[in-house]
């Protein structure tokens, strides 16, 4: 009997599922309590900046990946009748938490690098990986802010389109998997704005007290922002991109503007995050 295309579909992501244990694609996270492994050593605005450097590379060849299949719009689609769901969501969402659950179990989101971005009933998910002892760099009251929900609407809504062709291919199992990659990857960088905001506080507290208690958001925003250091990230981005194109012969994502994701997407995001963790920074509620 011939399998519908959803059915091919569900059941490829099955397959991936399993395949993601054994391979061990998944990546689960160390439980560590800084971005990056920074070998114990005590944290400054420098390592993290290193730590953020190096995910340029994932950030940029996780969307050249997703740049291979076209924007496969029904996978996004709440209201689509392609897929045999129970009408609770999308496609893509139903992968993403069924995704969530099986890093949580692996010990994903032991790492505070890691954030899901469906987090209800993943507290049920007890971790089948030991937790690991470490130093707390991020301030108890900061540490769980999660921003997941506004980078997944924009990334579908605003960053896709700037990127993809449009079109359906039916690809929708590894389509799923290269945005998932793309996701992770890029909440990882854009939630790294809480230790680059502890690592500014703990250099100049004084400098943010009274904003952070009078919660001036536009002053914090000020104080964080170096247009400097910004236009090195984009400009750097910029050439880390034709550099991987070129091993390409330019015929893969060539709609693809990395420095202008990072510039109007992934710069701003990260920076409210910033702002966010440290209008919690005072608070001695334990979140």
């Amino acid at each position: 009997m011939k399998k519908s295309q959803s059915e091919r579909t569900i059941a490829a992501m099955a397959l991936f599922f399993v395949g993601l244990c054994l391979a061990g694609k998944m990546m689960p996270a160390a439980a560590d309590c800084s971005s990056g492994d920074n070998n114990g050593k005590v944290m400054t605005l420098d390592s993290v900046r290193e730590s953020l450097v190096r995910q340029e590379d994932t950030i940029i060849l996780s969307l050249m990946e997703r740049a291979k299949y076209p924007m496969n719009a029904q996978l996004y689609d709440n209201k689509s009748t392609l897929f045999k769901l129970d009408g609770s969501g999308s496609l893509f969402q139903y992968f993403v938490k069924q995704s969530e659950i099986l890093q949580s179990k692996m010990g994903r989101y032991l790492s505070l690098d890691e954030l899901p971005f469906f987090p209800d009933g993943l507290s049920q998910q007890a971790s089948l990986v030991p937790d690991r002892k470490c130093i707390p760099f991020l301030h108890p009251a900061g540490k769980s802010i999660n921003n997941n929900g506004d980078i997944l609407e924009k990334y579908v809504s605003e960053v896709l389109p700037l990127f993809v062709m449009p079109g359906e291919d039916e690809n929708y199992t590894t389509t799923a998997t290269s945005d998932l990659q793309v996701l992770q990857a890029l909440s990882r960088r854009i939630h790294d704005g809480k230790f680059v905001a502890e690592a500014k506080y703990t250099d100049a507290p004084q400098d943010y007290n009274d904003y952070i208690t009078s919660r001036n958001k536009d002053e914090l925003m000020r104080l964080i922002t170096d247009t400097n250091v910004e236009r090195g990230v984009i400009n750097r981005v910029g050439l880390k991109a034709a550099e991987l194109r070129k091993c390409t012969n330019n015929t893969i994502a060539p709609k693809l503007n990395a420095s202008a994701i990072y510039e109007n997407f992934v710069i701003p995001l990260t920076k409210d995050v910033e702002v966010d963790y440290l209008l919690q920074r005072l608070n001695t509620t334990k979140h």
